[in-house]
């Protein structure tokens, strides 16, 4: 039987949880939401990647992704610009993006990844 790592668990969520060579990385958003979607952006990844690095890997080892976004007609493209300077090369994971409703009005975007851990 394989362990389960749960990081930064409260009530309601754990942030990351590692499990079977995978980490599965929960909604993640920024924490100045004053920014516009690129500053949103740019901060939900930094998020992700400390994350990821706690659970012993990086996002050369991204598997999925999921956006959510809550405007796509005006953020798409700004949104994408950052994520594909951010991805690392060779090594995008598969992704669907969605827009929805968010938990806070001032939220622009969500992200959800899984990335394998470790060799």
């Amino acid at each position: 039987m394989s362990t389960i790592t749960r990081i930064e668990t409260d009530p309601r969520r754990s942030r990351a949880v590692v499990y079977n060579g995978m980490v599965f990385v929960g909604g993640m958003t920024a924490d100045d939401r004053s920014l516009d979607i690129a500053g949103q952006t740019r901060q939900t990844l930094e998020k992700i990647e400390g994350y990821l690095a706690k659970a012993g890997t990086d996002k050369s080892r991204l598997l999925t992704a999921q956006i959510w976004i809550k405007d796509l007609d005006r953020d798409f493209a700004a949104m994408n610009e950052v994520w594909n300077a951010w991805t690392a090369p060779d090594a995008a994971p598969t992704r669907a993006t969605a827009q929805c409703d968010m938990g806070a009005p001032d939220i622009l975007v969500e992200i959800i990844v899984t990335a394998a851990v470790g060799e």
